[in-house]
């Protein structure tokens, strides 16, 4: 008996509502991988990812969330992200889990 049953037995005469269910992903997933690369630019470290090919806005959105997520700052340029630091592994990980193919590039 999970929550939702609980609450419906305690309080039968209220109406809940219906929470919906797994909606579609608001950003464009591709069959292509998203490329990620390690560089220096400048002597720091960046991680690029480039090779998504749905709208601009959508890729926008989510250099926004990896930024947000990682707590580091970046930029989009380019049709490519830009992460400051090393963390490839960290935003791999956290596409994979979005749905997305990633593929490493470079060491």
């Amino acid at each position: 008996m999970d929550l939702q049953d609980q609450l419906k037995n305690l309080f039968p005469e209220h109406q809940f509502e219906e929470q919906p269910e797994e909606t579609k992903p608001d950003i464009w997933m591709q069959d292509d991988p998203i490329l990620c690369k390690y560089e220096k630019r400048k002597g720091k470290p960046v991680t690029i990812l480039a090779g998504y090919t749905g709208a601009t806005s959508d890729f926008k959105k989510l250099a926004k969330e990896i930024k947000t997520h990682l707590g580091v700052g970046g930029s989009f340029k380019d049709d490519q992200i830009i992460i400051q630091g090393d963390y490839r592994d960290n935003i791999m990980e956290l596409l994979k889990d979005k749905g997305f193919r990633v593929k490493r590039v470079g060491g």
